[in-house]
């Protein structure tokens, strides 16, 4: 297959393309990289990805796989930074969770779920492309696992970690992908980032993404929504890079005039000042003759 070819980028086809059940196998292949296990993809869930208007900002969507457990997992792309992030995935995991126990059930039926989340900005400081996250519970003296033991109906006992129960969490940061593939996620992280397959891919099922997420099969229509759709996406980073540039100069504005003001109540004279704040004579002379008036 022609790795050149442009493919549809992968959080566009998270909104569409993938909730056809005949593209499941894209999903299949992804989920079995990240887990490290096959699975196979039941049904997906109702989601913020489930609803009419397919620009709409928000991305998530909900799955029920099947392995060796039935399991939940929340897929989230995100293509800029938003506010309290981790706070985010936290209520999404825990309203997964919530919605799908019925009242009076035995809470031994809550579903383990897994948090993925695919991010096109850094969400933070490291030097990795991809964090997992458990909860874990440990010896606060000795540092072991503490390993649960309960019945089961039969009555027998089962021997359980903390990871077996509580949600599990996983960021991919796709923008700090070097490109080195040494596994079936790093394949995937590749077709994330430059939206074409890697040279000599083997992961599980990119060659039928290759196949299924290629622009040039997009109808006219699919087309003009998914051109408008990228459109949309580079000015919403233009407008977020606008204001984090204002921001921050505005913040260094700030910073010079307080230390111009201290330097000149403490008698220093202008060219120091001017070479300490890297503000101009004329503005420092208008600024504190206008203090003065």
């Amino acid at each position: 297959m022609n790795t050149k070819t442009e493919l549809v980028r992968f959080d566009w086809a998270m909104k569409s393309l993938l909730r056809d059940k005949a593209n499941f196998d894209i999903l299949e292949g992804f989920l079995s990289a990240v887990l490290r296990q096959d699975v196979t993809v039941i049904e997906i869930l109702e989601s913020e990805s489930n609803v009419p208007d397919i620009e709409q900002k928000l991305n998530r969507v909900d799955i029920l796989i099947q392995d060796k457990q039935l399991r939940y997992v929340i897929i989230e792309v995100q293509n800029c930074h938003i506010t309290a992030y981790l706070e985010r995935i936290l209520f999404g995991v825990s309203k997964v969770i919530v919605d799908n126990v019925k009242s009076g059930e035995d809470y031994r039926e809550i579903s383990k779920v897994v948090s993925i989340s695919i991010l096109y900005f850094n969400l933070g400081l490291g030097e990795d492309y991809v964090f997992y996250g458990n909860t874990e519970f440990r010896g606060l003296h000795d540092n072991q696992p503490l390993v649960f033991r309960r019945r089961r109906e039969d009555k027998t006992l089962e021997k359980l970690k903390s990871q077996d129960i509580f949600p599990e969490y996983y960021l991919i940061n796709v923008e700090r992908f070097t490109d080195v593939m040494n596994t079936d996620l790093d394949e995937w992280i590749y077709l994330f980032k430059h939206a074409a397959l890697p040279p000599h891919c083997q992961a599980k099922n990119l060659d039928k993404a290759g196949e299924k997420l290629d622009v040039l099969k997009m109808s006219p229509e699919e087309r003009h929504r998914y051109d408008l759709y990228l459109m949309a996406m580079v000015n919403e980073r233009d407008q977020i890079d606008t204001a984090h540039n204002k921001g921050w100069q505005g913040g260094e504005e700030a910073k010079a005039w307080k230390i111009a003001e201290r330097m000149f109540g403490a008698g220093m004279d202008m060219e120091t000042i001017v070479a300490m704040t890297e503000l101009t004579p004329s503005e420092i002379i208008a600024h504190f003759e206008q203090d003065e008036g």
